[in-house]
């Protein structure tokens, strides 16, 4: 049977039609992506700012040894905090198995009239979070200045006062060199534990921003 002309272009039109059709349909799938709802939740306990993680075992702020305005360790205390370098890492400290709160205040001097200082090193609660604030946006950091603007001893058997056997973690992982050099690298968890039973070393999720 012979196909008119017209009869062709109306047949190839369609055939057009359900390629494009297919094709649309293909791209709309290639194209998708995952919605808000699918995206991964933060992994670890979420560290809420202002509370307190952990029993409250110190006085909040440096001891009589610590940061009293001096410069301790290279390090400042300024009258106002210091941007140029802004990050933040985190310190566990379990005792005999039971989990201390790292002090509020330590680094921040006060003084009548609001005119104390701040160390480039130092906390506002009493969550473990530490605060990097330098102006010097190179600058590095170790857990021995902070621990000397606390005032507090670092040793391989003695964590500000409690001693015995000292297991460090950096990340989740095991630690076995100088506890003063630990790099305080943003984001990271070191976690110090003195005594038994020595626990799994927690894992935080960071506050958005920080």
């Amino acid at each position: 049977m012979r196909i008119s002309g017209p009869a062709i272009v109306v047949t190839l039109a369609s055939l057009l039609i359900v390629v494009a059709v297919t094709l649309g349909i293909r791209h709309s799938y290639s194209v998708s992506t995952p919605s808000a709802a699918e995206a991964p939740a933060p992994q670890g306990t979420p560290i809420v700012q202002g509370s307190v993680i952990g029993k409250v075992l110190f006085a909040d702020g440096d001891t009589a040894s610590g940061g009293r305005g001096q410069t301790v360790g290279g390090i400042e205390c300024n009258i106002q905090e210091m941007l140029a370098k802004h990050q933040h890492a985190h310190l566990t400290l379990f005792f005999d198995g039971v989990q201390a709160a790292l002090p509020k205040f330590v680094g921040i001097v006060m003084k009548p009239q609001n005119q104390g200082c701040i160390y480039w090193l130092h906390t506002h609660d009493a969550t473990g979070l530490i605060h990097i604030e330098s102006p010097d946006p190179n600058g590095t950091y170790t857990l021995g200045q902070f621990f000397a603007i606390w005032g507090q001893e670092l040793a391989p058997d003695d964590i500000a006062g409690h001693t015995g056997a000292v297991h460090a973690y950096v990340d989740g992982m095991a630690y076995q060199g100088d506890l003063r050099a630990i790099p305080l690298a943003p984001r990271s968890e070191i976690t110090l534990e003195v005594g038994k039973p020595v626990v799994a070393p927690p894992l935080y999720a960071f506050p958005e921003g920080l």
